[in-house]
């Protein structure tokens, strides 16, 4: 894979305020795709996570105006756009995200932070109807929204610029202080998008970062200090963080084993494409990946026959190829895991129909892989792959696809292929999951949308305008409305 020049004004250490802070040691940032070291970043331990709440609680209540928020998130929007080709690169070099899918990615930050500043200009509360009750005749009541407190984010490296913009950028339209802490296998991006809110002229006390995987995220989750973690990760990671901050809010958008139900009914070719096209993008490391396909056994042939020369056309390799669509996972520690979890499902009667096998384009490079008949209860069914894997199963009657579709501990986003628009809403109301997506691929999502999960996919909202809410309290103020005018006016 092409090497990139790291720009100058990307920041590899921790910082709080305008000053750096105290490294544990060192980490390197290795490309998924060769191994090869992108960068090195200087590893936070407690002491930096102390002095980075600090500075943050210090700027509580210091927020710039909304109008001045919102003007520093379109500054933030223009230069994302500005250097589109060097964050885009970036992403491909520390995630091992294909070039084209990065660019998406960069495109959908501008989104992001466009509606995050829309939010900054809009965001108000409410007039309470005081004199509702007898006891309220004569007062005015409204609410405001305050911030909770210092938010500590915590993001992922599949989407490494774009889910850090869905913590920054609402935190920054309420005028909430956040500590980042970033991916610590793709901690560039993240960091990228901090320095350029620093540049569009976010004060420095409103945003510190720290770096690191535990030895960060466990001490900057465990402060006193923090008024909120929102988290973006593992189901297992997340849960274990609501279990130890029960005394604070944690918004929690967790992953998904997505299903697909596609009726006898259904446009199979646009089914087909839309499989094709959301299970395999970033190697299937996204949490609405497409996962599982339901499909009635009368049209299963069909489907099937559209689908395999869709996936025999797609190209994996160097990501930073123009041409290809599937890289690398993030790492070979999580190929062998994927390749185990296919090798469990044709013990148990899968047959594999396409791939399976590690490519030796790269140590993490696995083929795109599509699975038929596998059974319900196998771990391709039932929990999250993040991988490149598409397990089929078909299905008679539509209550046993929907039975088989929440017959996981996730429940994220589903999708349903068919012609019976009356009907599909009926079958969205019966899937247990936090958005169904209807003749479009469950793997699809606006930044301006409420978005997350039940179940052990969370229980938060992102999205700008929902994850204000998540990062705000509502407080009520009341006044006296005074009967008679005052006495000289």
């Amino acid at each position: 894979m092409a090497r990139i020049d790291l720009p100058a004004w990307i920041p590899l250490g921790a910082v709080a305020g305008d000053d750096p802070l105290p490294a544990v040691g060192e980490q390197p940032v290795v490309s998924p795709y060769d191994g090869a070291e992108v960068a090195r970043v200087a590893v936070s331990g407690g002491e930096a996570v102390n002095a980075a709440v600090a500075v943050a609680r210090t700027a509580l209540g210091t927020a710039p105006s909304a109008a001045e928020r919102a003007r520093v998130l379109d500054r933030a929007a223009g230069l994302v756009a500005d250097r589109s080709d060097v964050l885009s690169r970036l992403i491909t070099a520390e995630a091992g995200k294909p070039i084209r899918q990065a660019r998406g990615e960069v495109a959908r930050c501008v989104d992001t932070l466009t509606f995050s500043a829309a939010v900054a200009r809009t965001m108000a509360g409410e007039v309470i109807p005081m004199d509702a009750a007898d006891s309220g005749v004569g007062l005015l009541g409204i609410t405001v929204r305050e911030p909770i407190g210092v938010v500590a984010a915590i993001t992922p490296f599949n989407f490494p610029l774009n889910l850090v913009a869905h913590k920054l950028g609402p935190a920054v339209a309420v005028g909430a202080p956040v500590v980042l802490k970033p991916a610590g296998r793709a901690p560039l991006s993240g960091l990228a998008l901090a320095a350029i809110l620093r540049e569009a002229g976010l004060p420095a006390g409103m945003l510190g970062w720290v770096l690191g995987d535990r030895v960060a995220g466990e001490p900057l989750v465990g402060h006193p200090g923090v008024g909120m973690v929102s988290f973006t990760g593992s189901s297992e990671v997340g849960w274990a963080i609501r279990a130890a901050r029960p005394d604070i809010r944690v918004a929690l958008e967790l992953g998904n084993a997505t299903p697909v139900i596609v009726h006898d009914d259904a446009d199979l070719a646009l089914a087909a494409r839309a499989i094709a096209g959301s299970a395999f993008t970033h190697a299937g490391q996204s949490c609405i990946s497409v996962q599982r396909v339901l499909v009635q056994r009368e049209v299963h042939d069909a489907l099937i026959e559209h689908l395999l020369p869709l996936v025999d056309a797609l190209v994996t390799g160097d990501p930073m190829d123009e041409a290809t669509d599937v890289g690398p996972v993030i790492d070979p520690v999580s190929a062998d895991r994927i390749r185990e979890w296919i090798a469990e499902a044709i013990r148990a009667g899968a047959r594999l129909l396409r791939g399976g096998e590690r490519l030796p384009q790269g140590p993490a490079m696995i083929a795109p892989t599509v699975l038929d008949g596998v059974a319900p209860f196998t771990r391709v069914m039932r929990e999250e792959v993040f991988g490149p894997v598409v397990a089929v199963c078909v299905y008679d009657r539509v209550d046993d696809a929907i039975a088989i579709a929440n017959d996981s501990p996730l429940g994220l986003q589903a999708g349903i292929f068919t012609a019976r628009m009356d009907m599909a809403i009926s079958w969205a109301r019966r899937l247990d999951f936090g958005g169904v997506v209807i003749n479009e691929t469950p793997t699809f999502r606006a930044d301006h949308m409420p978005y997350g999960g039940v179940r052990g996919s969370g229980d938060a909202r992102e999205g700008p305008a929902s994850a204000a809410m998540e990062m705000t309290y509502p407080k009520l103020v009341i006044a006296r409305i005074p009967e008679t005018p005052v006495p000289g006016t």
